[in-house]
């Protein structure tokens, strides 16, 4: 039986770096990789959108120690390739979906991978979760 496979929206690592709702489950999911329960990934897309809104609201110092912290001592691997795959999936959602650049990134690298996204983003992925293309585990209920 393959490994439970999950990719980090970059909202959900977010909501975990400011402690906020779901932090506990993001939480929870990293503590699942370091035990080696589960693999756990973001794309460097969406870690590009963390490491942005780090430095727009705790400086450059600050975001360089987080995103240096994931590359050396966490157990999310970062997928920095994007497969010929990725790319006709990724141009496919971006173009007949209301979406950013980074979500369509997102549910590529999910599609392709067979991974669910950990999220908070309806806004932009509820319409895909009904779909039924993609699992999600969202980590707060929508407001």
């Amino acid at each position: 039986m393959p490994m439970p496979n999950y990719l980090l929206d970059a909202c959900a690592v977010l909501a975990y770096l400011d402690d906020e709702k779901g932090a506990n489950i993001v939480s929870e999911i990293i503590e699942q990789a370091r035990q080696k329960e589960i693999l756990l990934n973001i794309n460097a897309a969406n870690l590009i959108e963390v490491y942005y809104d780090r430095v727009r609201t705790a400086g450059q110092k600050l975001a360089d120690t987080i995103v240096k912290e994931i590359y050396d001592t966490s157990p999310i691997s970062i997928i920095e390739t994007l497969t010929p795959a990725m790319v006709k999936e990724a141009a496919y959602f971006k173009s007949t979906g209301k979406m950013s650049f980074a979500d369509s990134i997102l549910l590529a690298t999910a599609k392709c991978t067979s991974a669910t996204i950990v999220t908070c983003d309806y806004a932009e992925l509820e319409l895909i979760e009904k779909q039924g293309q993609i699992p999600f585990l969202w980590i707060r209920s929508q407001n």
